[in-house]
């Protein structure tokens, strides 16, 4: 587990019906899950597993790199240099400075929901603030940055949101396509939408977490 420091939390003057929100940041905040799908498929191509996209979405979306590492050993029956990542870590910039934006809507989202917010994300920290730098989100969020690798258990377990939640003082609330199953292990409810703009309003009438 890696430590990390945490700014601190603004508390809102007036009391809602939730305390904080949780962003994920790979295909929440930043466009990058599909591009991230693609490149997977050609690294573990190279190392000799076929997969198709959907095989990968899922057997890893959602899940930490350290899961990804676990699946791909057991299933080649190797045991991977330390160093392995660094021969295919161009492949990944490369994608992603061509390719990489902020989602639609997350520009105004968080501003209108006036409440406290951070990032918890099953990437490491240098992958998360690399994301969000390049699209311009990461003066918004620093200094409550969460990464798997500050857990003994990554997603879909409920470690990273908990740790999240107590830095802030809250329980947990999450969006995301792989945060479900880990919200639900954490307590809440879950609540499903298409669009961040849609957001503030669920927030505002007290949807999520009821349905």
């Amino acid at each position: 587990m890696t430590s990390a420091t945490h700014g601190a939390f603004q508390v809102p003057a007036v009391r809602r019906a939730f305390g904080l929100v949780i962003f994920d940041c790979d295909g929440v905040l930043v466009d990058s899950e599909s591009i991230a799908i693609r490149v997977d498929q050609q690294v573990l191509a190279d190392l000799g597993w076929e997969l198709g996209l959907d095989e990968i979405v899922e057997r890893f979306v959602g899940k930490s790199d350290a899961h990804f590492v676990a699946e791909t050993e057991r299933h080649l029956g190797i045991k991977l240099d330390a160093d392995w990542e660094q021969k295919y870590e161009q492949w990944y910039r490369t994608a992603f400075a061509r390719e990489l934006k902020a989602v639609d809507g997350i520009e105004d989202a968080p501003a209108r929901l006036q409440l406290p917010d951070c990032v918890a994300s099953s990437g490491t920290h240098a992958k998360i603030r690399r994301t969000l730098g390049q699209t311009g989100l990461l003066p918004r969020f620093e200094g409550r940055i969460f990464s798997a690798s500050e857990v003994a258990r990554g997603k879909p377990a409920p470690d990273l949101f908990l740790q999240a939640a107590r830095a802030a003082g809250m329980h947990v609330f999450a969006y995301g396509r792989g945060v479900t199953p880990a919200a639900r292990l954490a307590g809440p409810g879950t609540t499903v939408f298409r669009h961040m703009a849609e957001l503030p309003d669920l927030i505002a009438a007290g949807r999520p977490g009821r349905t």
